[in-house]
């Protein structure tokens, strides 16, 4: 049966990953767009910058995130200079390496939903006078609906499914950084398979029902 410390790692998983979710939305949809959009030499390095964490492995990227916010990096400096203190082994430095780590799962979905869209529709806001806002948001919002569930379930099933970053640069804290593979690793460590059964089964389930969920109801836009 599944233990307080066990529940405790979920309700921080999903909290975790809802966070990130909406954060990815959020930062992810405008890079999109400009992937999308634009003709620019840098087009080419900024859509393999965001992909990187797609080949990269996890512990290479929480490495240098450990670095980088660590006492002697850069944005460790500055969170201190703050007062902010330093950010490894925090929630909030967990959820800065989720969103870097989930943001190919959730820009690319979103890239392909606008290039989908062509050129038509906004050469026909532009004749109605739309402004470039409001054409994004009455007529690209709209259409690329089935992009932004695609990229809202994968970004929000990759991160309850984080383990090597998360690990890195949150370590195992109880209440603060143990999510839920981390819980599972600190089980089988222990031997304690049953407790490890529980949870890796509960997160089966929940990754095969996300995944139906979207195959069911977005069929159109379909994980790649």
């Amino acid at each position: 049966m599944l233990t307080p410390e066990d529940w405790g790692a979920i309700w921080l998983t999903l909290k975790l990953a809802t966070i990130v979710t909406l954060l990815l939305l959020l930062l992810g949809t405008p890079v999109a767009w400009w992937l999308a959009q634009t003709r620019s030499r840098l087009k080419s390095v900024a859509g393999a910058a965001v992909a990187l964490p797609l080949v990269l492995p996890p512990s290479v990227l929480g490495f240098y995130l450990l670095v980088t916010m660590g006492p002697h990096g850069p944005i460790g400096h500055l969170t201190q200079a703050l007062g902010i203190g330093l950010l490894p082994f925090t929630f909030p430095g967990l959820v800065i390496g989720s969103v870097l780590y989930s943001m190919p799962f959730v820009v690319q979905p979103l890239q392909n939903a606008f290039e989908a869209i062509g050129t038509r529709p906004l050469e026909v806001a532009a004749t109605l006078r739309a402004s470039p806002l409001d054409t994004f948001f009455s007529v690209v919002l709209p259409l690329a609906k089935p992009g932004f569930i695609t990229a809202a379930t994968l970004g929000f099933a990759h991160t309850i499914g984080e383990f090597g970053v998360v690990l890195m640069i949150g370590g195992n804290i109880p209440d603060k950084t143990r999510v839920v593979s981390v819980q599972i690793y600190g089980h089988v460590e222990a031997i304690e398979y049953a407790q490890a059964h529980w949870l890796s089964a509960g997160m089966l389930v929940v990754s095969f029902l996300t995944l139906l969920l979207l195959y069911t109801f977005n069929p159109t836009r379909k994980p790649t």
